[in-house]
């Protein structure tokens, strides 16, 4: 298993860079309850602490990373692809405050 990266929940289709990574690096992030291992080759350099897809994800679909949207694609992302402000749209609006549920990132 990987540790250069980390797929926080088990329903994100990004994961996180916990080092720099190179285009090519094949990083394998381990299974999570019901969803299996999952194998990805990055398509692109990846700066430490930014995502990168681990599922297709088609413009206009929600960017899900701690289980939550995040944001929507602007464009088509490809599994592998740089996952940042140039391709996704935050839903963010207004004021909002967050709280983390251990029970739920489970």
């Amino acid at each position: 298993m990987s540790k250069i990266a980390i797929r926080i929940n088990k329903a994100d289709v990004v994961a996180v860079a916990l080092e720099p990574l190179s285009k090519g690096t094949q990083v394998t992030l381990e299974a999570m309850d019901d969803v299996p291992e999952v194998t990805v080759t990055l398509q692109e350099d990846i700066t430490a602490g930014h995502k990168f897809a681990i599922k297709e994800i088609k413009k206009g679909e929600p960017v899900i990373k701690y289980g939550y949207p995040i944001g929507s694609a602007t464009e088509d992302i490809a599994v592998g692809k740089h996952v940042h402000t140039h391709n996704i749209h935050t839903l963010l609006e207004g004021e909002l405050s967050y709280t983390y549920d251990e029970a739920k990132a489970k």
